[in-house]
């Protein structure tokens, strides 16, 4: 198998880890095969838009998502490390509220499946980070929605020693209690 599939604590959030061949020249990976990937996670997907945003350490960007054409987001970092988190927003889920997040880098070559109906974002830890991802449904902005990165009824545990640099949609993020979420 290219992947190794771990699930988290979070049922439907998986980390991959692809197989790495590694020499003194460097190294290479398949970052995506949809037909291992199908066949790994047993996920049926079609991915219609790649994204990738560059960021300095402390920038958070989240806890995003779209109320209606939820994404689903295959996320993976080329440059530095950041702190990936998911909330399940799905109301019927028994895990409703509660969020995961891992350390996805540059070194580890580590990726992060989020299924539609969860928040995704992510803080940059290294010096900065150049992060990309995959979507399964097109950017509606006016379908975006934005989770207070630091709710405390989320309680994520963001690794940070300072605040975070955020966008003013970041910083205007709901609680929890008011967010638009899923059925």
């Amino acid at each position: 198998m290219p992947y190794t599939v771990i699930p988290t604590a979070l049922p439907g959030v998986l980390i991959l880890e692809p197989k790495v061949f590694g020499d003194a020249r460097g190294f290479f990976f398949e970052s995506f095969n949809a037909r291992d990937f199908a066949q790994c996670t047993g996920l049926d997907v079609q991915f219609v838009q790649d994204n990738h945003s560059k960021s300095a350490r402390g920038v958070l960007r989240g806890l995003h998502y779209q109320i209606q054409h939820p994404q689903g987001k295959l996320v993976r970092v080329t440059q530095g490390e950041v702190f990936d988190v998911a909330v399940d927003l799905r109301r019927s889920s028994p895990q409703f509220g509660r969020w995961v997040g891992t350390l996805l880098s540059a070194d580890n070559h580590r990726q992060l499946w989020v299924p539609p109906g969860f928040a995704h974002g992510f803080v940059v830890t290294s010096d900065g980070a150049e992060f990309l991802y995959k979507t399964t449904d097109y950017w509606y902005p006016e379908h975006e929605r934005c989770l207070l990165w630091n709710d405390p009824a989320l309680g994520v545990q963001w690794p940070l020693q300072t605040s975070p640099q955020l966008a003013a949609k970041d910083a205007a993020g709901k609680l929890l209690a008011q967010a638009e979420v899923f059925d």
